[in-house]
């Protein structure tokens, strides 16, 4: 599997607001990374919608955790970012494939799939959460 930038950035996103108990705006997030803003914020606008976070307007405002790091599970995440996990098209689509009816190939690859999401379905958004201090080192490594 490889995931799109997009999910990359959601899932900045996410560890970054895990490490710290303020909120944050697209620009503070875009600056630690070294990021487009534009993206940022598109990433943030997505998992409000699919209620990983929530964004809060006026003065003060910016984007907090609409969970806790350890109720967001990364399998779940990235499957709901990411859509289609599969390898090829055939492993979950008939008639892609003239050898498909008895392609061995078919199975492993959904096995595969299977293990990785599984595993995946075991790491929360605490278990791969950065320390502060990671953070402040990466924002004074790029001045």
């Amino acid at each position: 599997m490889r995931l799109t930038t997009h999910t990359d950035y959601c899932l900045r996103w996410l560890m970054y607001l895990a490490t710290t108990s303020k909120r944050a705006t697209a620009t503070q997030i875009a600056d630690v990374y070294g990021i487009s803003v534009h993206h940022v914020a598109k990433a943030a606008n997505q998992l409000a919608r699919l209620g990983y976070v929530r964004s809060i307007r006026g003065i003060g405002g910016g984007i907090e955790l609409a969970r806790q790091p350890e109720d967001i599970v990364l399998g779940e995440v990235i499957e709901a970012l990411e859509g289609n996990m599969h390898l090829l098209d055939c492993v979950n689509t008939q008639d892609v494939c003239s050898i498909q009816s008895f392609c061995k190939l078919k199975r492993v690859l959904a096995e595969a799939e299977h293990l990785q999401l599984k595993y995946l379905n075991t790491v929360t958004l605490a278990d791969i959460t950065p320390t502060v201090r990671q953070f402040v080192r990466l924002r004074t490594s790029r001045r």
